[in-house]
């Protein structure tokens, strides 16, 4: 059990000049929010081809990754300002506990009166080193596996910030979205023995659609 610290919500603005949108700046709310099965009110995504979505309704990022940012920042004599509090990643939810390496695909937990499952990590692209302004984040956060991840809303219900979060049920597998992450996107699918692993993910009815499609892709 843990407790949700920071809601944040949001939605497109302008991200650069050839007019790309992003609602990676998300802000943080005081106040309950209704969770409905695409996401919170209120929020919303810039490209729902690639982001949002029933697998994508709530992104969750673990607290404990910031010193680890911040450290990584200040090795290259950095001090970002984005590390000053949460949503940096563009989360809705920050919260302790809820690292990679404990988090199974398929857990569930109850936030508030809602319950979500975990569905996938979260796969980084060219935006966060935008956001960020620092070439090369999007390689260091898949490097070190950092990913945060998804969930998707079994059933709606009202969420608040400070409401616990209680996982009710584990998944009955070992498959933590550290050990997929580093599968499907680490390069993991390249190591011996993998191809059966990645049957196994194909086979993972709890895994995002879209994961399951690329692990069957990677064994082709």
């Amino acid at each position: 059990m843990t407790r949700l610290d920071n809601l944040l919500i949001g939605g497109p603005k302008p991200f650069r000049a050839d007019g790309t949108m992003s609602a990676m700046a998300r802000d943080p709310v005081h106040r309950p929010v209704m969770l409905r099965t695409l996401g919170f009110e209120g929020d919303e995504v810039a490209d729902p081809t690639v982001h949002g979505g029933v697998d994508k309704a709530v992104h969750f990022y673990p607290v404990e990754h910031y010193p680890k940012w911040i450290a990584h920042f200040a090795g290259e004599g950095i001090s970002h300002p984005l590390l000053d509090s949460a949503g940096a990643f563009g989360e809705n939810i920050s919260a302790t506990g809820l690292t990679e390496d404990k988090v199974r695909i398929g857990d569930r937990f109850r936030i508030g009166k809602a319950l979500v499952e975990v569905a996938q990590g979260r796969q980084p692209c060219w935006k966060i080193d935008h956001h960020f302004g620092v070439h090369g984040l999007t390689g260091a956060v898949i490097k070190t596996g950092r990913c945060g991840g998804y969930f998707r809303v079994i059933e709606e219900g009202e969420v608040a910030p400070g409401d616990q979060i209680e996982q009710v049920e584990q998944a009955g597998h070992d498959w933590a979205i550290a050990r997929v992450f580093k599968l499907l996107i680490g390069g993991g699918h390249r190591g011996d023995g993998a191809n059966a692993d990645l049957k196994a993910l194909a086979e993972l009815e709890t895994l995002a659609e879209s994961w399951r499609g690329r692990a069957v892709k990677l064994v082709a």
